[in-house]
């Protein structure tokens, strides 16, 4: 599956919902496929995206809050996953972009290219909703799903690694400003 065609996809058919995207490709392609002030951009905080993504969903009940992780970035924050468990919160959809690799470090494979599987692990920490899809049509169903069920859910999307199609200025500070007035407004 080709990431950037299915974060398109997402874009398309998000109305309210605040995104948190994990740095690097994830974020490069959130940028392109549409940029808006729900969207928060995570720049050099491998590992964290899932927690502050689940203190966006916390703190925000009534809507949907989505995060675009990477397995690179999850693997080092196992732990958040057992933390999403037990918080359960209804509105979490975490989307796993899993390239099996380190893109942003040189391509280094992480440990989904051999032994591991994110969606069972988020199932063996609590996370009902966890699955793994690596067809577009697949990611797009499990997508509907989640937005429209409650969660959490873990949506691990396997994909082949193409590099990220841009990126939005490294203005972490003005984004944070941005999403924050976003989050409140709407």
């Amino acid at each position: 599956m080709d990431r950037f065609e299915a974060t398109q996809w997402l874009v398309a058919h998000l109305t309210d919902q605040p995104v948190i995207s994990n740095l690097g490709p994830a974020t490069g392609d959130l940028f392109v496929a549409g940029d808006r002030p729900l969207n928060f951009y995570m720049w050099g905080a491998l590992g964290v995206t899932s927690a502050v993504g689940l203190g966006v969903a916390l703190a925000t009940p009534d809507r949907k809050v989505l995060i675009l992780d990477g397995d690179g970035s999850l693997l080092m924050g196992l732990g958040t996953l057992a933390t999403i468990a037990d918080q359960a919160p209804k509105n979490l959809v975490h989307i796993v972009w899993d390239n099996s690799q380190w893109a942003e470090t040189g391509g280094q494979p992480t440990h989904t290219a051999t032994v591991a599987d994110l969606a069972a692990i988020a199932r063996g920490a609590g996370v009902g909703k966890a699955l793994r899809v690596e067809r577009l049509e697949e990611f797009q169903e499990a997508v509907r799903r989640a937005l429209q069920e409650d969660g959490p859910w873990c949506i691990v999307a396997r994909i082949q690694e193409r590099g990220r199609k841009g990126f939005p200025p490294n203005e972490p500070e003005a984004n944070l400003l941005t999403f924050r007035r976003a989050l409140k407004s709407s």
